[in-house]
């Protein structure tokens, strides 16, 4: 149990999910959760489905918590940090929002102690995958609570150098949305053949989920496992052949590219440092 007060400044789905899972990993008594945004049916909602405590006011949500999640829309959140200044001087801020940026955080909200974090949709359900980092302020039990906090998404994984933060946008905060494309294009091909749409459906879900596994038990590079099942002449030959010829590979390769430089976009009103690279070339 943390014994931490903890307040949600936007009581959106990924706020929901993080207080879904503090709650059920007992992590947090709903009584020190508290949830802040300006629709009070939403806030409503989320009283009465966990108990929790809500306002319409975001300060008065902000000046009870030991944390302040930040988990605005990117583009809301300029407005909402003018009203949080004066929080509390030693609290923990964590912020969700992509794009955003710690300097830009601290500067708005006058506040040193900052956390900033990608999480990704599966965390709605704790399988997510968490990528952090912290600014200097931060202090070392504060790291913990905010590793605990994070781990109520699922997997955490902290990083010392920001800049991996827009990367993690583009790769895995982002990547469930490249999934559910190749998905729908798998089972939209299952129907085009004379599949029902729930049997289409039953047969990629599997698909996906048992290659998944099966990876994540050989603990084998993907490559190894895919000739494993491309019999020279083959049915599994032919279909790489065309996705090969369809400029497969460039095509992820570039939309993940396209997604980093659009988290740059979201943080330019901070320095970023970024590594020597170049766009993927066909």
């Amino acid at each position: 149990m943390l014994n931490k007060t903890i307040a949600f400044i936007g009581p959106g789905a990924m706020a929901e999910a993080m207080i879904a899972g503090l709650i059920r990993q007992n992590l947090a008594e709903p009584v020190h959760l508290l949830a802040s945004g300006p629709r009070e049916e939403r806030v409503n909602q989320l009283h009465e489905k966990y108990g929790i405590q809500t306002h319409t006011e975001n300060l008065a949500a902000a000046l009870q918590a030991d944390v302040v999640v930040l988990s605005v829309k990117p583009q809301r959140l300029s407005e909402v940090m003018k009203g949080l200044k004066g929080i509390r001087p030693n609290a923990l801020v964590i912020s969700i929002i992509a794009g955003a940026g710690i300097k830009k955080i601290s500067n708005g909200l006058k506040h040193n102690a900052i956390v900033r974090s990608m999480p990704n949709t599966p965390a709605q359900i704790s399988q997510g995958i968490t990528v952090w980092c912290a600014s200097p302020a931060v202090n070392d039990e504060q790291k913990e609570t905010a590793r605990s906090i994070l781990s109520a998404l699922g997997e955490e994984v902290f990083v010392e150098d920001e800049h991996y933060l827009d990367m993690a946008t583009a790769l895995s905060g982002t990547g469930p949305a490249y999934v559910f494309m190749f998905m729908e294009a798998l089972i939209d091909a299952g129907v085009h053949m004379g599949f029902p749409r729930r049997i289409a459906e039953q047969l990629v879900l599997q698909t996906i989920k048992g290659s998944a596994a099966y990876y994540e038990t050989a603990a084998r590079h993907p490559a190894t496992l895919r000739n494993q099942v491309t019999s020279p002449g083959g049915t599994s030959a032919e279909a790489l052949y065309y996705l090969e010829k369809a400029g497969f590979r460039t095509a992820i390769s570039r939309a993940v590219w396209a997604a980093y430089q659009r988290s740059l976009e979201l943080g330019k009103e901070q320095p970023v440092h970024i590594p020597e690279a170049h766009p993927p070339q066909e």
